[in-house]
């Protein structure tokens, strides 16, 4: 019952803010079909590009989103209201991860669902892999946004971990230059970095018909950063910030 109280708090909350229900669901759906009409005579790269990018989206959004709002739940001091009831850690990491793995999955069937009907982009593996590791980036991005929340005392501190947190994610994970070309120390530094595993589980399902084995390797890899970095932000809970 207090986890689903606590769950039905942050619904009701993103429920009464338009613009964040706006940019969970319409941001990533617009950005997709901007990337179409840059490559609308290219379609098999649009294929690769948007494909990647339904992953990516999630987690970025997602990221954002989590860390202002629990800075605010810090600061404005309900993080410590919230403790003097029987409310615990884990009622409030599980509510805000399954809250926001709800959205997130809103989210990613909808980007993808318009990406494939109405842009016509293709994937070997279906709509249903792609939807599912979209979620797990998007949880990953809660996730970690929950723990980056810990170290910032101003909604413009908390934006600051995107260069430190999302950015290098984004440039090594092979989106831009395949890992394998990278040099060495880039190829390391790459390898621990959850996203990388997101953007080659999601290639899979763009060049296989069926879930393979390495898409669940990788699937489980980034399940596994989310528990850690679920476990991390544990411990930063009772941090006071303000």
């Amino acid at each position: 019952m207090i986890l689903l109280s606590t769950i039905r708090r942050i619904l009701t909350q993103l429920r009464h803010d338009p613009r964040t229900v706006g940019l969970i669901v319409v941001v990533p759906t617009l950005l997709i079909t901007l990337i179409y009409f840059m490559y609308d005579d290219q379609p098999r790269v649009f294929d690769r590009i948007a494909l990647t990018m339904l992953g990516i989206f999630p987690f970025i959004v997602m990221f954002l989103i989590t860390s202002i709002a629990m800075l605010r739940e810090r600061t404005s001091g309900t993080l410590e209201r919230l403790f003097t009831t029987p409310v615990g850690k884990l009622d409030l990491l599980f509510g805000y991860g399954i809250a926001f793995g709800g959205a997130a999955a809103a989210q990613a069937t909808v980007a993808a669902g318009f990406a494939y009907w109405v842009l016509d982009m293709h994937a070997a593996g279906g709509l249903g892999p792609v939807v599912l590791i979209a979620v797990a980036n998007a949880v990953l991005g809660v996730a970690l946004g929950l723990l980056c929340s810990a170290f910032a005392r101003t909604e413009f501190q908390a934006v600051q971990f995107m260069p430190l947190v999302v950015a290098p994610q984004l440039l090594l994970c092979g989106l831009f230059v395949p890992r394998a070309a990278m040099t060495g120390w880039l190829q390391a530094v790459s390898d621990v970095l959850p996203m990388s595993y997101s953007v080659e589980a999601l290639t899979e399902v763009g060049a296989h018909a069926y879930p393979t084995g390495t898409m669940w390797r990788d699937l489980g890899i980034v399940v596994g950063a989310i528990i850690v970095a679920l476990a991390v932000g544990a411990a930063t809970l009772r941090r006071r910030t303000a």
